[in-house]
């Protein structure tokens, strides 16, 4: 993030009389900004919403191509119970499949694991490996309470694993589940993620994915809005006396401002935060990180793959960067794997054609079912890291940082600018309700009194549609 302005500071008195004036700007239509406004909107407050894209829902979006409603950023409710989305996906009607991902769970769900020689592990064997992950979690747990600050998930892992005395092939086999798990659950590299990184890793209840696509819940949250698209927002100035927002359209000026761009934006040196942020959200600003992770779908022709399996797991060096597809053909009755390029991976294919992609992925495949392997039909490849409005698909917690610094990096600057969204919650980061539940409590923030969440969903928000 940058911390000097590049034009002179104005402050709301010095705007010209045509300067549009508003009680609140939310920067951001993604769900926590759109969370915010309209629960602002709906207790009488003049909101306007300041979006960079032609679109509501940020990192929820869904294309709609092939027919198919596939959702390239935000799929599951990891965990319906007391999950404020799902209650808002209920009430806005939309239709639900339950598909348990588990955390990376190694197994409760039929999962065809493939040793490091191509074969299919048998189900016993496959129990073994499974029961030799849960013995290094319980221990994990201990070690990672009594980490170092600077503790990374691969020194406590690293730990975990030397006090359970295995011979070098059953530990080298968990290590790989320990690295996988850290790229797939954070798109971040084992040694790049702090100790504490997955303390949140925790689901209540089912998990569900929407068929029609989770585009719903935006759209839904942005009626009655004045939701202004195409307005990319490069300098925020605040002081006590309120904030003035710049855009490649013109200035908004407000008593306040809710702030809900990712963290690659919030760090990069095209969005300004004027003055720049003070401790202690700034130091929590700066051990946060945007991932690298993106997801591949390709569609087949017919099914290839195990009958009756959720998921497909390749173990050792050949699953460096291809080591899990997931069988989505339950969403739509269409043969489809997704699998996930995330951390080394996503920045190692960060620059090659969709269908380098496809070939690597193929020729993993190819390994394991041999000729049987078509080519995919429609392929899906999404561009989170080089998309300029979120560079990079979700924040995660980098050595050195705390659980705590979630919530520091929402706490009101000046009693006039709220910085909220996934990477601003700290009990489930990271995620869609974090999303939610900060822009819930932006708003709160905002009024200087409590607002019952449901509202969220079982009122119309206020003000004209832009």
């Amino acid at each position: 993030m940058r911390t000097e302005s590049a034009e002179p500071a104005v402050m709301p008195a010095d705007l010209d009389a045509q300067q549009q004036r508003f009680d609140t700007i939310v920067v951001g239509a993604g769900v926590a900004g759109l969370t915010a406004a309209r629960l602002l909107s709906q207790v009488g407050r003049r909101v306007v919403v300041l979006e960079a894209r032609d679109r509501v829902g940020g990192r929820v979006v869904t294309d709609r191509r092939f027919g198919l409603a596939t959702d390239l950023g935000a799929s599951w409710i990891h965990g319906i119970t007391g999950s404020p989305v799902a209650a808002a996906a209920e009430a806005f009607g939309m239709r639900a499949v339950e598909f348990t991902v588990g955390g990376y769970q190694p197994d409760s769900r039929p999962i065809a694991y493939y040793a490091p020689d191509g074969r299919r592990l048998t189900d016993a064997a496959a129990r073994r490996f499974a029961d030799d992950i849960r013995v290094v979690d319980d221990t994990l747990a201990d070690v990672i309470a009594d980490s170092a600050p600077d503790a990374s998930y691969r020194d406590v892992t690293e730990i975990a694993l030397a006090a359970q005395r295995w011979d070098q092939e059953r530990v080298e086999r968990v290590r790989e589940f320990l690295e996988h798990r850290s790229e797939e659950q954070y798109g971040a590299w084992i040694e790049d993620l702090a100790a504490h990184g997955l303390d949140d890793d925790v689901i209540d209840g089912d998990e569900v994915v929407f068929p029609d696509g989770y585009d719903h819940l935006p759209r839904r949250l942005a009626e009655g809005l004045d939701i202004r698209l195409t307005h990319v927002v490069s300098h925020v100035l605040w002081s006590t006396d309120g904030v003035v927002v710049t855009t490649d359209r013109g200035r908004f000026a407000a008593g306040d401002a809710v702030v809900t761009v990712p963290v690659g934006v919030l760090q990069s040196e095209h969005f300004t935060i004027e003055p720049p942020l003070p401790q202690p959200q700034a130091g929590a600003l700066g051990r946060l990180r945007m991932n690298a992770f993106e997801k591949v779908f390709l569609r087949f022709p017919a099914r290839f793959w195990d009958d009756g399996v959720y998921a497909i797991r390749q173990q050792g060096a050949g699953s460096r960067w291809w080591h899990s597809w997931y069988d989505l053909t339950p969403l739509h009755g269409t043969p489809t794997l997704l699998t996930f390029a995330a951390g080394p991976a996503a920045a190692g294919t960060r620059d090659w054609s969709e269908e380098q992609i496809v070939e690597s992925v193929l020729a993993q495949l190819h390994r394991l079912y041999g000729d049987r392997v078509e080519r995919p039909s429609h392929v899906h490849v999404t561009d989170w890291q080089d998309d300029p409005y979120s560079r990079g698909s979700y924040a995660y917690m980098t050595v050195g940082s705390t659980t705590r610094d979630h919530d520091d990096l929402a706490s009101p600057v000046g009693g006039v600018l709220h910085l909220a969204g996934e990477a601003t919650w700290t009990d489930d980061p990271a995620t869609v309700p974090a999303a939610l539940l900060s822009g819930h409590r932006a708003a709160e923030n905002v009024l200087g009194r409590g607002i019952p969440i449901e509202t969220t969903w079982s009122a119309a928000a206020g003000g004209a549609a832009a």
